[in-house]
């Protein structure tokens, strides 16, 4: 029985990624916005309602990519070592990206993975699903902090993970904005590096620099 059942689980799988993965490939040949789901269901020779079993959405097609990440600091958080800190576990997982080319880091020079980004920020629909994405994020990290020291005040937590979902974010788009420049991952990455531990050392000493006013201009 199990046998079965976890043959069922990978026939099931096998399907899922075929579809996303012609879906995807249609999108970013023809356009988001020209390509309707029958279309994909024709492409992926399956109906529409069995499409429907796999995607809830057309959204969903494209951004299940991105969605096997959410809740990912948290997790990371839950599962450091005992005598890590949370936001240097955080900072370890994502240089750990960095150097394995994780797109999510946005340091994935692909031809593919440059152009499904591209398609994911420049399409309404798709980026703001991304952006609820990340408020759920927000809201599972602090849950994941708020555990990791107790006694922390829920509204410090919040502050502290909205803050760390915002710099991976940015760094993340940093990345991909170089890399569509004409830089090549291996190149960057250097650069990516330092400024990861650049962002995740201004998170750790908090944000000094920008709580007094600037300096008189004495020209």
């Amino acid at each position: 029985m199990a046998e079965r059942q976890g043959l069922r689980e990978r026939k099931r799988q096998r399907t899922h990624d075929a579809l996303s993965a012609a879906a995807i490939s249609l999108f970013l040949r023809h356009g988001y916005d020209r390509v309707s789901v029958a279309d994909v269901a024709a492409a992926a020779e399956v109906s529409k309602p069995t499409l429907f079993k796999y995607f809830p959405s057309k959204e969903d097609l494209v951004l299940h990519r991105i969605a096997d990440h959410r809740a990912e600091a948290a997790r990371v958080v839950r599962q450091r070592d005992p005598d890590e800190a949370p936001l240097g576990a955080l900072h370890r997982h994502f240089r750990a990206g960095l150097d394995r080319r994780d797109p999510v880091t946005g340091l994935n020079d692909h031809p593919e993975v440059l152009a499904y980004h591209g398609m994911v920020f420049d399409t309404p629909s798709l980026s703001a699903r991304v952006a609820r994405y990340a408020a759920d994020d927000e809201e599972a990290l602090a849950e994941a902090l708020t555990e990791a020291s107790p006694p922390t005040d829920r509204l410090g937590a919040r502050l502290a993970a909205s803050q760390i979902v915002a710099v991976q974010r940015v760094l993340a788009r940093e990345n991909w904005h170089r890399l569509r420049q004409g830089r090549t991952a291996d190149q960057l990455h250097p650069e990516a590096v330092a400024a990861a531990d650049q962002a995740f050392r201004q998170l750790a000493t908090g944000l000094a620099a920008y709580a007094a006013p600037a300096p008189p201009d004495r020209r």
